[in-house]
């Protein structure tokens, strides 16, 4: 049985209600829903429980701290073997906030969050690119991000 099939009407309401603000208390969302705040307090402890909601997280304005070049990068390893080494490389490194194991052209996706043009460089000749699991790498700069939001519940 997938997750989907476990949640009802009031489970998706209150999820997207958290989506919008984590913060907002159970009192307030069992007056919007008409139900108790034991209620809610149960059906997000069960949507925990089922791995629908993995974790309350604060999400950083990257621009606010400094952070102005956000870049995908392509990576392409020498052998499929050299996977796990090479995500922990990856992993010690600050400036990659996210990774995917991926098909098609790249071995791994990678995305990465620096503050300068200059940076990126210095991330990419003396960090990334002489991990030597890496054979080559293809670099994406983003201008800018216009989407990004969760799945709808």
């Amino acid at each position: 049985m997938n997750n989907q099939s476990r949640i009802d009407d009031l489970d998706r309401e209150i999820l997207k209600a958290l989506m919008d603000n984590a913060r907002t208390p159970y009192a307030e969302l069992a007056k919007r829903f008409d139900v108790s705040p034991a209620t809610v307090h149960v059906r997000i402890e069960k949507m925990r429980a089922a791995k629908i909601i993995e974790r309350t997280e604060v999400i950083v304005n990257p621009k606010s701290l400094g952070y102005d070049v956000c870049c995908f990068i392509g990576i392409n390893l020498y052998a499929a073997r050299d996977y796990h080494s090479a995500i922990a490389k990856l992993d010690a490194l600050d400036e990659v906030v996210e990774a995917y194991y991926t098909t098609g052209a790249y071995n791994i996706f990678v995305k990465l969050m620096c503050k300068s043009i200059e940076e990126l460089q210095f991330v990419l000749i003396d960090k990334l690119q002489s991990i030597e699991e890496v054979q080559s790498t293809e670099t994406l700069i983003s201008l800018q991000n216009p989407i990004s939001r969760n799945v709808i519940p």
